[in-house]
């Protein structure tokens, strides 16, 4: 077994040969070098990947955080979950509109309250309780968002966090870790589909969806459509297919995406096993 494993994504999509790249890699490598300080050092894998998740969410760059899309009500809704693969303790947040980091509202849920899943004012009450940081809901704004927004309600439509119009095409963001003890962890956060309609609620912040994370099995980062990502339960899927029929992560999570595919659904995802392995599967135009 290798002394630990992390891997981070930046969502569903491309960045088009039109936009300089550099910018979104340096976030990555940042985001990476955060969750891998803490796994280098002994860290928990949970801490790992709310290390790495934070600086995603703190970048404009991302459908996560600062960077989150719009809604229909020309608002961010954001929505984040990490899960413990020691314990399957999970904490989530949907729907928040004033938390600067959704990932640390969401492991606040996780430990210091019995509840799994806060929503919109709950939970910007919650977290501005446990001394989060708070903003305006203008606080998340960006004009590349604001646009994709405006194109999306030209044609009326919800779509995913880039465009085919758009050249800047990066969106959800996710790590999954496996840390020195033999822990598995992992965090997910986003702003969700573009136009969607106020109070919807993707499948990030619905364990088993979206994020999972089960010690001696896998832990798992989704990002996609949301809506179907949460009617097949993805994660959890594949989880059980490495459990109970003995699958490889290859071999269980190109099932679970080729049934995100037949429900007309796009997506991949981020995973890492409770050896180590990493596997980053993806049905969209890039990942």
């Amino acid at each position: 077994m290798i002394p630990f494993a992390l891997a981070i994504h930046g969502g569903a999509g491309t960045i088009t040969k039109e936009i300089d790249p550099a910018p979104y890699l340096a976030v990555l490598h940042d985001s990476l070098d955060a969750g891998y300080a803490v796994l280098s050092s002994g860290g928990s894998a949970l801490d790992a990947v709310s290390a790495a998740v934070l600086i995603l969410e703190d970048s404009p760059l991302y459908n996560a955080g600062r960077g989150a899309v719009y809604n229909h009500e020309t608002r961010h809704e954001l929505d984040a979950a990490v899960m413990d693969g020691a314990n399957r303790k999970a904490g989530a947040v949907g729907g928040a509109t004033k938390i600067r980091n959704p990932v640390l509202a969401a492991r606040a849920v996780m430990e210091h309250s019995p509840h799994v899943l806060l929503t919109g004012d709950g939970a910007n009450h919650f977290a501005a309780e446990h001394g989060l940081k708070m903003v305006e809901n203008a606080w998340f704004n960006t004009d590349h968002r604001l646009k994709q927004l405006q194109q999306a309600q030209q044609k009326n439509r919800i779509q995913l966090d880039f465009s085919d119009d758009d050249a800047v095409e990066t969106g959800t963001v996710g790590a999954v870790a496996l840390d020195a003890n033999g822990n598995l962890a992992a965090a997910t956060s986003t702003g969700g589909l573009t136009n969607k309609a106020a109070g919807r609620v993707g499948d990030t912040p619905i364990i088993g969806a979206g994020t999972y994370a089960e010690n001696g099995i896998c832990a798992i980062s989704a990002t996609g459509t949301g809506d179907e990502i949460i009617r097949i339960v993805m994660a959890h899927d594949i989880a059980n297919r490495i459990k109970y029929l003995g699958e490889d992560i290859e071999t269980a999570t190109d099932y679970s995406l080729q049934q995100l595919k037949s429900l007309n659904g796009d997506g991949g995802l981020i995973a890492v096993t409770h050896d180590g392995t990493i596997h980053m599967p993806f049905i969209s135009r890039g990942m």
